[in-house]
C-alpha cells in the first residue's frame, strides 16, 4: 500500500468516526446503533451471500420507524459524500506526490509534448495547429447533479483541511475540531432542495466553478503551454461553452429571458474578475516617471485618465490602470451588470469591445517590456490578459439549441401566415429545400407587424432576436450556434436559416451568411446513419454551403453535434458506439472530399451509458484524422463537480483535454488492412448486440412496465434536482423519455444496463458465427490483438469493465421483486441476469484476468470501500419504495417517504459517481 493510499484509508475512517460522533450525539445512541447493525449486517451479506444475513437485513429494514429510517438514510448519504471528498484529496496528494518527484503524470501537457516530440512532431507543427484549433467543453445543466449548493460550499471546506491538515486560512483552531463543527454542520443542512431549481438557479450554480477553477486556471494552462512551445504566447483555442440558459429543447422554461440572464450573469462574473485585477495591477505598479522612462502610448494613456490627484502625477502606470478601471466599471455599467467592486476615481467613456480593453493593457505590457519590467508583467498582467483573450465580455459562449419539429412547425406558420405556402409540413423534402432556398434570398421578408402569430412562434422569433441583440452587446463569440437536435433532413437546417434571415441574422448584401452556425444535432442509430447524405447534400450545394458554413481562420468550418445519449437508449452501448465511430469516419472523409474542415461536438454525459469514461482516453479512442485540433464535448451534472469543484482537480482535468487533443491530432494512423480487419469484427459484434438489446428493451413483452416498476424512475421523476422535465412526452413510453432519467434509474438499482448489455451476445454471436472450433479460436484471438493494439476497442471494453465492477446483482435483484407483475418480473431480470454473466465471461477471457479491475487495482478498491455504505443505501430504498407504493393516497406518509426515497436517490449517486 503506498503513502498516499495509507492516507485515503486514515482520512476515510477519519471522516467516518466524525459523522458517527456526530449522528450518536445529534440523534441519540439508539440510531447510532441502528446505523452500525445494518452496514455489519450488509456487509457480511455481500462478502459471504448467507441468505441469512439476507433475512436479517430484510427483518432489520422493515422494523425501522419511518423517522428512523430517514435518519439511517442521511448518515449513508453523507458517509459517500464524505468519502468522495477523501478520494478527491487523494487525487490531490498523488499528483502533488508526482510532481515533487519530478515524474510527470501521463496525460499532463510536458509528457504529451513528449510523446509529440518523439514522433517527430516539432513545436512549429503544434503552434500551427494551435492557430487554427477549437477545444470547448460545454456545461450544461441535465438533472443528474443532485447536491445543494450550501453542501458543496461546506465539503469544499472540508476538503481543505483534509489536504494534508493544511488551514486554508491558517487557523490555530485544531483541525479535527473544526472538521467536526463542518460534519456537523452538513448534518443540521437539509440535503434536499424544497422545490424545483429553476433555469435561473441552475445559471448561478455553474457560475460557482468559475471563481474555483476556470478564470484562475485555464489561463494558467496557457502559460505552460507557451513556456514549453518557446513562444511569449498561444493563440485562444482553449474556451468555455455552455447550453444552461439556452437549451430549449423540451425546456418549456428556457427562451429569450434566460439567454439575457445566462449572459448578464456570465458577464457580471467575468467583470468582477477583471475590475479586481486591474485595480491590484495599480497597487502593483507604483513606477515614477521619474526613475523610469515612460513611451508615448503609455504617456497618453494616462493623461486620459481620470485621475488627477497630485499624489500620482509622476506615476504613469498607476494612472493608466485607473483609467482603464474607469473604463471597465463605465462599461459594467453600460451593460447593466451588477458588479460588486468599488466605484472609478472619475467617469470615462466604456469600451466598445473586449478588444479595445485587451489593446490598453497591451500598451502597459509594452511599456514594462521595453522598460526592464517583464517579470512584473508576468505576476498578475500577462495572466489578465490570457483571461480577456479566453473570456472576452460574455464569459463562455452560449449555446441554442431547439427540436427540428418545433421550427419546422413555426416556419409552416409563418409560410402559411404570409400566403406562401398553405400546408409546408405535407411537402415532400426535395420541395420544402426549394421553397426554403427562394425564401432566404428572398428580399421580402415573410414576418409581418400586422399578423397574429402562435405564442410558440412569438417565442422562438424573440429566442432569435435576443441573439442578434446580445451578439451586439457583448460581442459575438456570445452567440455563435444553434444547434437543432433531431436532426432527419436538410430542410431542417434550412429552417433555422429562414428564420436567421426574418430576424436580422445573415450578414452580407451579395453574399449571404448566417451569423449563427447551424449545428445538425445527430442521435438515435438510424439519425447517425442518415448523418453522410444530409451532410453530403449540403456541402455539394454551393449556395446552401455558403449560406450555413461559416469560414473561420481563412478556411470553411461546419460543426456536427453526435448523440450518444440518445443512440444508446435506441440501440444499446455497442451498437451505438460503433454507429458513432462508424458516422465519425464517414463524416470525416466526406468533409476532406469537399475541402471543408469537421468540427465534432460530441454530446456526452456522465455515465458511460451516455459516453462517459475518461475524457482524454475517449479523445485519443477517435478514428485517425477525425479530431485534428477541432472538438468540443459537453460536461454535464455531477462530472462538473467531480472534475471542477477543486482548482488543482479541475487544472489536471482542463490539461488532459488539452493533452488529449494535441496528441490525438497528431497521432499515426495505423495500418489500413490491420484497422480494416478490426472494425469488421466489431461491426459484426456490434449488430448482435444491437438485436440482444432491442429483443429485451423494445419487443420483450412488458419490459416498459417492468422498467417503470423495478426501478425508481416514478420516483426520481419527483425530485427536484433539474429543471427540466424527465420526458419529452408524457406517454409513459421508453422511447419518449429522455435518455437521463433512463440511466440515471439503472444506475439507482445497480445494474447500469446501458454500459454494458448486449455486449456478451455480440461476441457470443459472432464467436459462434465462426463454425469450427478453430475459427473460433481464432477469432477469440483477434480479440485479444483488438484490446492490446485498437484504442477504440481498448478504452469502449474498459470503461464497460467499470461498469459491470459498479452493477451488482444481488442489490438488483431486491428490486425486481418490486415489478408489478412478479412472475414477468422475475423472468425480464433472468434475462438481465444471464446476460451481465455472459458479458463478464467474455470480458474476462478477452482481458485475461480472473476477476473484474484485477489489472486497476485502485479502482477495485475505492469501488470496494464504499459498498458496506453504499450497499444499505439500496436496501432502504428498496423498503422506502416498497411502503410509498403500498401506503400512497396518506398525504404525511406519502411526503416523508418521498423525502427518505429522495435522500436514497441523493446518496447513491454520490456513492456511485457517475449515474447520469
Amino acid at each position: 500500500m503506498t503513502t498516499t493510499d495509507s492516507a485515503l484509508r486514515d482520512d476515510i475512517r477519519l471522516l467516518g468516526r466524525l459523522l458517527g460522533e456526530t449522528v450518536r450525539m445529534q440523534e441519540g445512541a439508539a440510531l447510532y446503533e441502528a446505523v452500525e447493525e445494518i452496514r455489519q449486517t450488509a456487509t457480511r451479506f455481500r462478502r459471504d451471500g448467507n441468505a441469512a444475513d439476507a433475512r436479517r437485513l430484510e427483518r432489520l429494514l422493515r422494523k425501522l420507524p419511518r423517522d428512523e429510517a430517514v435518519g439511517v438514510v442521511r448518515a449513508f448519504s453523507y458517509f459517500s459524500h464524505l468519502a468522495n471528498i477523501a478520494e478527491d484529496q487523494q487525487q490531490v496528494r498523488e499528483l502533488r506526490r508526482l510532481r515533487r518527484s519530478g515524474k510527470t503524470p501521463r496525460g499532463a501537457l510536458a509528457d504529451s509534448l513528449q510523446v509529440l516530440a518523439e514522433r517527430g512532431v516539432t513545436a512549429a507543427q503544434v503552434r500551427g495547429l494551435l492557430a487554427r484549433a477549437c477545444l470547448m467543453p460545454v456545461l450544461t445543466a441535465h438533472p443528474t447533479e443532485v447536491r445543494r449548493k450550501s453542501i458543496l460550499d461546506t465539503e469544499r471546506e472540508i476538503a481543505r483541511l483534509i489536504d494534508d491538515g493544511v488551514f486554508a486560512d491558517e487557523s490555530d483552531e485544531p483541525r479535527e475540531e473544526r472538521l467536526r463543527a463542518l460534519v456537523a454542520t452538513l448534518w443540521q443542512t437539509r440535503m434536499l432542495r424544497p422545490v424545483k431549481l429553476t433555469v435561473f438557479d441552475e445559471i448561478a450554480n455553474a457560475l460557482a466553478y468559475w471563481q474555483t477553477t476556470f478564470l484562475p486556471e485555464l489561463p494558467r494552462l496557457y502559460d505552460e503551454l507557451a513556456r514549453r512551445l518557446h513562444v511569449a504566447q498561444v493563440p485562444a483555442f482553449f474556451r468555455l461553452g455552455t447550453w444552461i440558459g439556452g437549451d430549449r429543447d423540451g425546456h418549456p422554461h428556457v427562451g429569450e429571458a434566460t439567454m439575457r440572464a445566462a449572459l448578464r450573469a456570465q458577464a457580471t462574473t467575468v467583470f468582477d474578475h477583471y475590475l479586481a485585477e486591474v485595480h491590484a495591477l495599480g497597487a502593483e505598479m507604483p513606477m515614477s516617471a521619474l526613475l523610469v522612462p515612460v513611451g508615448e502610448a503609455l504617456r497618453k494613456l494616462a493623461e486620459a485618465s481620470p485621475d488627477r490627484s497630485p499624489q500620482r502625477a509622476d506615476e504613469p502606470y498607476r494612472r493608466a490602470l485607473i483609467g482603464i478601471y474607469a473604463r471597465l466599471s463605465a462599461t459594467a455599467a453600460h451593460l447593466q451588470l451588477d458588479t460588486r467592486n468599488r466605484p472609478p476615481v472619475g467617469a470615462a467613456e466604456p469600451y466598445a469591445t473586449a478588444e479595445h480593453f485587451a489593446a490598453d493593457l497591451q500598451i502597459v505590457h509594452h511599456a514594462l517590456v521595453a522598460n526592464h519590467g517583464a517579470a512584473i508583467a508576468q505576476h498578475r498582467l500577462e495572466p489578465l490578459q490570457r483571461t480577456v483573450a479566453i473570456f472576452g465580455f460574455h464569459g463562455a459562449t452560449l449555446d441554442l439549441r431547439q427540436s427540428s419539429d418545433v421550427f419546422e412547425a413555426v416556419v409552416a406558420e409563418l409560410l402559411a401566415a404570409a400566403e406562401v405556402c398553405p400546408d409546408y409540413r405535407k411537402l415532400p423534402e426535395a420541395e420544402r429545400i426549394k421553397l426554403l432556398t427562394r425564401e432566404i434570398a428572398h428580399t421580402r421578408p415573410l414576418l409581418s407587424a400586422h399578423l397574429a402569430y402562435s405564442e410558440r412562434t412569438r417565442n422562438e422569433l424573440a429566442v432569435f432576436s435576443a441573439a442578434r441583440e446580445l451578439r451586439v452587446r457583448f460581442g459575438e463569440r456570445a452567440i455563435d450556434k444553434h444547434i437543432v437536435s433531431h436532426t432527419e433532413a436538410l430542410s431542417d437546417l434550412l429552417e433555422v436559416a429562414l428564420l436567421q434571415k426574418e430576424t436580422g441574422l445573415l450578414a452580407g448584401n451579395e453574399v449571404r451568411r448566417c451569423a449563427l452556425m447551424t449545428v445538425p444535432l445527430f442521435e438515435t442509430i438510424d439519425d447517425l446513419q442518415r448523418a453522410p447524405a444530409i451532410m453530403r447534400e449540403l456541402l455539394a450545394h454551393p449556395g446552401l454551403r455558403h449560406l450555413l458554413v461559416p469560414v473561420e481562420s481563412g478556411r470553411p468550418v461546419q460543426e456536427v453535434m453526435l448523440g450518444y445519449s440518445d443512440s444508446n437508449k435506441d440501440g444499446g452501448f455497442l451498437a451505438s458506439q460503433w454507429s458513432l465511430y462508424q458516422t465519425t469516419q464517414k463524416l470525416n472523409a466526406l468533409f476532406a472530399e469537399h475541402g471543408v474542415q469537421l468540427r465534432l461536438f460530441h454530446g456526452r454525459g456522465g455515465s458511460v451509458g451516455r459516453g462517459g469514461g475518461p475524457s482524454f482516453e475517449a479523445i485519443l479512442a477517435q478514428p485517425a484524422g477525425t479530431v485534428n485540433g477541432q472538438i468540443r464535448l459537453t460536461e454535464q451534472g455531477e462530472i462538473i463537480q467531480a472534475k471542477y469543484a477543486d482548482a488543482r482537480i479541475g487544472r489536471r482535468h482542463l490539461e488532459l483535454l488539452a493533452s488529449a487533443v494535441l496528441e490525438a491530432s497528431f497521432a499515426p494512423a495505423a495500418p489500413a488492412a490491420e484497422t480494416a480487419e478490426y472494425e469488421a469484427a466489431l461491426g459484426e459484434i456490434a449488430a448482435h448486440a444491437h438485436r440482444a438489446y432491442r429483443e429485451l428493451v423494445y419487443e420483450t413483452e412488458g419490459f416498459s412496465e417492468f422498467f417503470f416498476s423495478a426501478t425508481p424512475i416514478a420516483e426520481i421523476m419527483e425530485l427536484n434536482i433539474g429543471s427540466r422535465p424527465a420526458s419529452r412526452r408524457a406517454t409513459g413510453r421508453i422511447e419518449d423519455l429522455r435518455a437521463i432519467p433512463w440511466v440515471f434509474s439503472w444506475g439507482q438499482c445497480r445494474l447500469l444496463l446501458p454500459g454494458w448489455y448486449g455486449v456478451g451476445s455480440g461476441i457470443e454471436g459472432w464467436l459462434a458465427a465462426a463454425g469450427s472450433p478453430t475459427a473460433r479460436r481464432a477469432r477469440g484471438a483477434l480479440l485479444k490483438r483488438m484490446l492490446a493494439q485498437w484504442p477504440a476497442f481498448r478504452t469502449l471494453m474498459s470503461n464497460m469493465e467499470m461498469v459491470l465492477a459498479k452493477s451488482d446483482l444481488a442489490i438488483a435483484s431486491r428490486y425486481a421483486e418490486l415489478a408489478a407483475d412478479r412472475k414477468r418480473g422475475q423472468a425480464i431480470f433472468a434475462a438481465i441476469r444471464d446476460e451481465w454473466k455472459l458479458t463478464v465471461k467474455h470480458w474476462l477471457a478477452l482481458s485475461g484476468q480472473r476477476t473484474l479491475l484485477e489489472s486497476n487495482p485502485e479502482l477495485a478498491r475505492a469501488i470496494r470501500h464504499r459498498q458496506p455504505y453504499l450497499d444499505p443505501l439500496n436496501h432502504l430504498q428498496v423498503e422506502l419504495i416498497k411502503r410509498h407504493r403500498a401506503g400512497k393516497g396518506q398525504k404525511d406518509s406519502d411526503e416523508r417517504l418521498k423525502r427518505g426515497i429522495h435522500l436514497t436517490i441523493n446518496g447513491i449517486s454520490a456513492g456511485l459517481r457517475n449515474t447520469g
